[in-house]
C-alpha cells in the first residue's frame, strides 16, 4: 500500500495443490517464534525495485507485516481467517527467482503458528 507505505503479505501456509498452481506454492514458514522465512513471487530477483523496497524497507521508513493462516479453508469449506503477526524487519535474503526472504518479527508469534507452518513443510 504505497500511499500508507507499507506492505503487508498475506500468507497460506499450506498450499494445496488444487488451488496453488506449482510456480505459486512458495515455501514459507516460521524458522522459531520471532523468525519468518517468506518468499517472493516466483519471477522477482534481489536486484528488482519491489525486492529492493522490501530489504530497504527500514531505511526507506516503510513498514512491513505479516498475515498468516494455516490453510485458504477450513473444514466446513469456510474461508479461514488470518493471523495478524505484525511488523517484522528484514534480517537477510537468499537466491533468486523467488528470493527467500527472513524477516524478524517485532512480536514473537504465537506457538500454534509455529506448528502449524512446521507442518506445512514436515
Amino acid at each position: 500500500m504505497e500511499n500508507l507505505n507499507a506492505d503487508f503479505f498475506f500468507i497460506t501456509l499450506n498450499k494445496s495443490e488444487d488451488r496453488f498452481s506449482p510456480s505459486t506454492r512458495y515455501l514459507d514458514y516460521a524458522i522459531s517464534r520471532d523468525l519468518f522465512h517468506w518468499e517472493t513471487q516466483s519471477m522477482q530477483s534481489p536486484g528488482t525495485p519491489t525486492v529492493q523496497r522490501y530489504i530497504n524497507h527500514a531505511a526507506r521508513g516503510s513498514n512491513v507485516f505479516l498475515l498468516v493462516r494455516d490453510r485458504t479453508t477450513n473444514d466446513v469449506g469456510a474461508t479461514s481467517p488470518f493471523t495478524f503477526l505484525g511488523a517484522v524487519d528484514y534480517v537477510k535474503h537468499e537466491g533468486t527467482q523467488p528470493v527467500g526472504i527472513t524477516w524478524r518479527l517485532r512480536t514473537p508469534m504465537p506457538e500454534a503458528v509455529v506448528r502449524a507452518s512446521i507442518a506445512s513443510v514436515g
